[in-house]
């Protein structure tokens, strides 16, 4: 099923993503992992789409079997990195077979070692770009795409990442998902900031629980996110003690969560890290909130 069908019946919606790991041994533990996922009932479930031949063969086996054996709806990614026009059509037909109906198009990170994108000949430079061609391609998908609450790391400002973000969703996006963010502040200054220019698909929240310190500090400064100040002092008296580092991470991202459900979210993503227990408590104490 669609995830824009989804949730207009099902808001606000409970997802979780995953990275396909590269060995078999992990690709089974994480499809166990997964499996055990089903009791709770996620909405859906995503898996990234990494640079190199390898992990996207396993990106695309592990989502149809999330459909097909586990019985979770999924979405597979697909990104602009080191692949072009030709690669990524071949990618679409398989998840045609399989029986997939949701993407999340990415333009994706540089690959190790670069600091900058460079897209890859023949292939794509901007996100907007590739979901056109998977709208023209296979229009009965259904495509979903990132945005920023603290705007893009490479934007000038955050009126011309919103600028951007318009464009990408004119080329047939059906509902956004955001980057990890730790004040609730940002996302609805973003959320409404951006229907204020007409972006009017569902955006949903993306939401990472801290079980490590120095873990945290490293996506953040990635990707341009902001920890609160109060939180980050929290971290740091406990930062060698593991168990009050994942406490006080859960603590906060099941306040997150309560919070943005009261302000009307359209649904709440999951960033796992591949560790579903601690997104799993969390989503538990959630569905019983509702």
């Amino acid at each position: 099923m669609h995830i824009l069908n989804l949730l207009q019946e099902k808001k606000p919606t409970l997802s979780f993503e995953f990275f396909p790991p590269k060995d078999d041994i992990g690709f089974w533990d994480l499809y166990r992992t997964i499996e055990a996922l089903k009791p709770i009932e996620p909405t859906y479930v995503s898996v990234t789409y990494g640079a190199g031949g390898g992990t996207r063969r396993k990106t695309v086996e592990l989502v149809g079997r999330i459909k097909n054996d586990i019985g979770i709806e999924p979405m597979a990614h697909l990104t602009c990195v080191d692949a072009d026009r030709t690669e990524i059509a071949q990618t679409l037909d398989q998840l045609k077979l399989l029986k997939i109906e949701n993407v999340l198009a990415l333009r994706g990170d540089p690959p190790k070692g670069q600091s900058s994108f460079v897209p890859t000949a023949g292939g794509f430079r901007y996100a907007d770009e590739l979901v056109s061609f998977i709208r023209e391609r296979l229009d009965s998908l259904c495509i979903g795409a990132a945005c920023y609450p603290e705007g893009h790391p490479e934007a000038p400002n955050l009126d011309k990442d919103l600028e951007n973000l318009k464009r990408k969703v004119d080329a047939g996006v059906d509902f956004l998902i955001t980057q990890l963010f730790f004040d609730n502040a940002d996302f609805l200054r973003f959320r409404d900031r951006a229907v204020g220019i007409g972006i009017n698909v569902p955006i949903i929240a993306g939401i990472m629980p801290i079980l490590s310190a120095k873990q945290v500090k490293r996506f953040t400064e990635m990707c341009g996110a902001t920890i609160p100040k109060d939180l980050m002092r929290k971290l740091d008296a406990v930062e060698d003690d593991a168990e009050a580092v994942r406490h006080i991470g859960m603590y906060h991202s099941t306040q997150q969560c309560l919070e943005l459900l009261d302000q009307d979210v359209a649904g709440i993503h999951f960033y796992t890290l591949n560790r579903s227990s601690a997104t799993r408590a969390i989503c538990q104490h959630i569905k019983a909130s509702l």
